[in-house]
């Protein structure tokens, strides 16, 4: 046996070993989809009009700037759900307010809804547009943030139509769990409680102007119910949850319980010095969705862009509040509009009659090739089995996740394996009809068939990376076990094969050979 035939022989035992030892255990190293092993498949609506009534309360305290800046004092500026509303003193200030708008350029004026002394203003069509379209892309970014951190296998998340998200989260097994930590919206806020206005007179609904009435919830003594402290907050945010830079989940000394550690990014951090320095000896209220959870005194300047928030959680949920603080908050609400649980046992059986059809494809290929190809057949069945290992050993390797559409990949490689020792074994079958010698024959075999087996393969190849590109889901999980197989069909047909044909013409005596 030549050295060149001992180091090929060497690289098919090693890459085989390596394929057993990253394939192995399969139920370990191999993830299964959605319509395998069970999960959610949720539909959610984005609701755009909050998000178009929140840039409307932002776009008119802008305007108000902008009318300042001009020399323009209005009686008021207004913002309701749909439109921004200018109270001037006289009839004169109206073609000011009016240029001013103009310069201004994000809004238009509402002809229907100006008269006398009010001028009504909304947002541009294009702006509104746009402010909808980002919405929604920005609901899919911080969606699968936080579903990368909460740690499920190969979500799909996916935008489906103008407003809604496809999420489908395969082997969850606490789907109330994830629902809350999906539609949470998150909007963090810093403000100051103001303990000189009455909350007694507030509760009855006497709540001074520029103040909210909100609650701060706390644990009772047994840690079971909660009970709102209610507290009279600045309507004024003077710091977001856009600052955020970080955050992890620590635990109290004091009183052993977790809590969420945040820290600000380099202008949140001195943003939040400067509201240390200000507010020394009053409450900062740290809001969340509506909801505060901690109140504490700001004893001295707070250095370093470090707070914590505390309220008595359980482990599991510091840990998903960090998750949804660090991937950022919802622009808007989400409206749940589906909501399917697939069965672990639709997948069971999904993949039972998948491995069957595998299985009944490669005995008849396998009974084919044997009894149509005879020595040939052997050698081909032998790389068709070296190519079921090196396709499950990659995908233990890249932690690919095996979907229904995935094993029909698998299927389809069975078949393209096998075809490309067909057509080397037609070329061998041509040349020993032309009067070759055996040697002469494979040679000429191998060789005249590797060009149409490289282009075979690599259209095939250029489809499967396409779907894997633009495609979601189930295709994605078809163009994995293809693209895989494809590659380990190229390696296997022609490097195998070619091998184990030299094996058996190294010995001397060997003077026909049954193809």
């Amino acid at each position: 046996m030549d050295k060149s035939l001992i180091w090929r022989f060497g690289l098919v035992i090693a890459i085989i070993a390596a394929s057993v030892y990253a394939a192995l255990p399969l139920q370990k190293k191999i993830k299964l989809g959605l319509d395998l092993q069970g999960g959610m498949h949720l539909v959610y609506e984005v609701q755009t009009d909050k998000v178009i009534e929140m840039a409307i309360a932002r776009t008119s305290e802008d305007f108000r700037v902008a009318l300042e800046k001009a020399g323009i004092t209005p009686l008021g500026v207004k913002a309701d759900i749909a439109r921004i509303q200018v109270d001037v003193a006289q009839q004169s200030d109206i073609e000011g307010v009016r240029k001013a708008a103009k310069d201004f350029g994000e809004i238009e004026e509402l002809k229907d809804f100006t008269s006398g002394l009010k001028i009504s203003y909304g947002i541009t069509k294009e702006r509104g547009t746009a402010i909808r379209q980002h919405s929604v892309d920005q609901a899919l970014e911080t969606l699968r943030n936080r579903i990368d951190q909460f740690g499920v296998s190969e979500p799909v998340i996916q935008r489906q139509g103008e407003n809604r998200v496809l999420v489908q989260l395969a082997g969850v097994k606490d789907p109330t769990r994830a629902k809350a930590l999906i539609k949470t919206t998150a909007r963090l806020e810093f403000r100051i409680v103001d303990e000189d206005a009455s909350v007694p007179n507030a509760l009855k609904g006497d709540v001074p102007q520029g103040l909210e009435l909100m609650y701060e919830f706390r644990k009772d003594k047994a840690g079971q119910k909660e009970a709102g402290i209610p507290l009279l907050v600045d309507k004024k945010v003077l710091l977001g949850g856009e600052s955020i830079s970080d955050a992890d989940v620590r635990i109290d000394q004091q009183f052993n319980e977790p809590y969420v550690s945040i820290g600000f990014d380099s202008e949140g951090s001195r943003r939040f010095g400067d509201i240390t320095t200000r507010y020394v000896k009053r409450r900062l209220a740290i809001v969340l969705d509506g909801k505060v959870y901690s109140a504490p005194v700001i004893r001295e300047k707070i250095e370093g862009g470090k707070a914590q928030i505390s309220g008595g959680f359980t482990a599991d949920q510091a840990h998903d509040l960090a998750i949804i603080l660090r991937a950022g908050a919802l622009p808007a609400p989400l409206e749940l509009m589906e909501e399917r649980t697939v069965g672990p046992s639709l997948g069971a059986d999904s993949i039972r009659d998948g491995i069957k059809a595998c299985l009944y494809g490669a005995v008849s290929i396998v009974v084919f090739m044997l009894f149509y190809y005879r020595v040939g057949g052997i050698i081909a069945n032998i790389a068709l089995t070296l190519n079921i290992v090196i396709l499950a050993g990659m995908m233990g390797y890249v932690g690919a996740t095996l979907t229904l559409p995935g094993i029909a990949g698998m299927a389809l490689t069975i078949g393209i394996a096998v075809d490309a020792n067909v057509l080397i074994y037609e070329r061998i079958r041509e040349e020993l009809s032309n009067g070759r010698t055996i040697r002469a024959a494979v040679d000429a075999g191998f060789k005249r068939a590797l060009i149409t087996i490289i282009d075979t393969h690599v259209t095939t190849l250029i489809t499967a990376i396409v779907l894997f590109q633009f495609g979601t889901g189930p295709l994605k999980g078809f163009a994995v076990t293809l693209t895989i197989g494809l590659l380990a069909s190229l390696y296997t047909s022609v490097f195998v094969s070619r091998t184990m044909f030299d094996l058996i013409l190294s010995k001397r005596n060997v003077t026909d050979i049954k193809v």
